[in-house]
């Protein structure tokens, strides 16, 4: 069988033996880049060629390339971020040379899903959807479907305005709501409009997303990392030269703690006083099981706090609706950014929105939604304790919970495990929650309950349970070992693998 040498271009080269097979180049190439990975020969964090130069190289269709690349990322193999360069996950060697394996399905096989980030997407309320779209389409002013004014449409930024003050105790009038594509896309402009400010560096939560970071930078803003312990996160660490704080006060991710009454006084204190901003991202702020829901820490001082919030939870991220509540002082350059950026929902997918709230479709479903969750984290702790001493760490609430691990080892055995048996799951040290990889800081799966559709729910915890026996047993260490374990975020339990 013929070997190609390929060497990649585009200022990054890259030498790979693609031995072509039956199921052709795109087997091929996916095959030998598991091989340089797995081997080790590939480190983690290297950065690879862009789809479009090494499918010139190939010879191949650059889609070829962009679906290895795709696969070999839901595989657990490569990180892939849109805007930024497609690298090699961190999958470190294990002892004795052995390289540990990310999540990889059985081929052939059932694929669960515990990742973060999502909701049961087949719950989608779809006939409620559909009819609120036929509305908006019915009732539309046919000047709506001319240019989309950069603060979204009148009638979606007045709901918003009413939504949020009902349900998160948010102090906003219909001028101060900013309609976005998501999440994402609000904090990008709001970047954009601090660096615009001068603010130039702002403080993120540490554990904390990656992808919050690279829209920072990529707005012009250095993030500075900033200590999360079981109260949140802590403003007696915030650096003096930093002028905004990008929180996650409801449930904080991954961690799933609060942030305190206290600090949250205390952050508020702190913007006064520099004239900073906060950045509130109100994620899984419609979702808590037990005690009264958290009130939006925008309330506390509506001039220096950015509220955020987004459909993606509670309907679906493919919705592309998210908001922003702004100060006075921010609004302008915070719409400029949004021109700037020339992103903005369907006028007709806002009305519909606006619609499904006013009619309470909205409020209806996320009740009904809020009750399974809740069962479903129930059925999670009850998997865990079946299986571990150490319980699940946070809140009950939101969307996904943490499963304290001793060690970064037992992280990538239990993942690797899981692999196996066709489940994805995702750790503090494999996703970048961590901005500095580093074996010695605290590990954790990260489990997002809420993701797999009702129907393999339960296959989902059986899968997970044997991961977790599997990946236990595996990284057991020999008795009078006598090696420091690291600390363990939100428990000072150990973790061991029941008989």
């Amino acid at each position: 069988m013929p070997v190609e040498r390929v060497v990649g271009v585009g200022g990054l080269d890259l030498h790979l033996d693609v031995v072509r097979a039956d199921g052709g180049v795109g087997r091929a190439l996916e095959a030998a880049l598991r091989e340089a990975v797995r081997s080790g020969r590939l480190g983690a964090g290297t950065r690879l060629p862009g789809s479009r130069s090494l499918a010139a190289d190939l010879g191949v269709a650059r889609g070829t390339v962009v679906g290895v690349y795709g696969q070999l990322a839901a595989e657990g193999w490569l990180v892939a971020v849109t805007g930024s360069a497609t690298r090699v996950a961190a999958i470190a060697a294990g002892r004795g040379g052995e390289t540990v394996s990310p999540t990889v399905a059985p081929r052939g096989g059932p694929m669960f899903d515990l990742r973060p980030g999502l909701p049961d997407l087949t719950s989608f309320p779809r006939d409620r959807w559909a009819a609120s779209v036929r509305r908006a389409v019915a009732e539309l002013d046919a000047r709506v479907l001319g240019q989309p004014e950069p603060g979204g449409v009148p009638e979606l930024r007045a709901t918003i305005a009413d939504y949020v003050a009902r349900t998160r105790g948010v102090r906003a009038t219909p001028d101060a709501v900013v309609i976005t594509t998501g999440f994402g896309h609000g904090l990008a402009v709001v970047g954009r409009a601090l660096a615009a400010s001068g603010g130039r560096r702002a403080a993120t939560e540490e554990p904390g997303l990656a992808r919050h970071r690279d829209l920072l930078r990529a707005a012009g803003v250095v993030p500075i990392p900033l200590a999360v312990d079981g109260h949140g996160a802590d403003p007696d660490e915030l650096p003096s030269d930093v002028r905004a704080v990008l929180l996650t006060p409801a449930h904080q991710h991954p961690t799933g703690v609060v942030l305190s009454a206290e600090r949250r006084a205390a952050f508020v204190a702190w913007a006064r006083r520099c004239r900073g901003y906060i950045v509130e991202d109100d994620y899984d702020g419609e979702f808590r099981y037990r005690g009264r829901p958290v009130g939006a820490l925008q309330a506390l001082d509506p001039d220096r706090v950015v509220f955020a919030g987004t459909a993606s939870k509670t309907l679906a991220p493919g919705v592309r609706i998210g908001w922003l509540v702004v100060p006075a002082a921010l609004r302008d350059a915070v719409l400029r950014a949004v021109v700037e950026t020339g992103a903005a929902p369907s006028a007709i997918e806002q009305l519909a929105l606006a619609d499904l709230i006013r009619r309470g479709d909205h409020d209806r479903h996320v009740r009904r939604t809020r009750l399974g969750y809740a069962r479903r984290r129930a059925d999670l702790a009850e998997c865990v304790a079946a299986v571990t001493d150490t319980p699940l760490s946070g809140i009950s609430a939101g969307l996904h919970a943490l499963l304290p691990l001793p060690s970064a080892d037992h992280e990538r055995r239990v993942i690797a495990a899981a692999g196996r048996l066709g489940l994805r799951l995702h750790g503090l040290h494999g996703q970048g929650y961590w901005r500095d990889p580093d074996p010695t800081r605290p590990a954790a799966l990260v489990i997002g309950y809420a993701t797999p559709p009702g129907h393999a729910w339960r296959r989902a915890l059986e899968a997970l349970a044997g991961a977790l026996r599997t990946g236990l047993d595996e990284g057991r260490r020999p008795a009078g070992a006598g090696d420091a374990q690291p600390a363990v975020v939100g428990s000072g339990s150990s973790i061991r693998a029941r008989a």
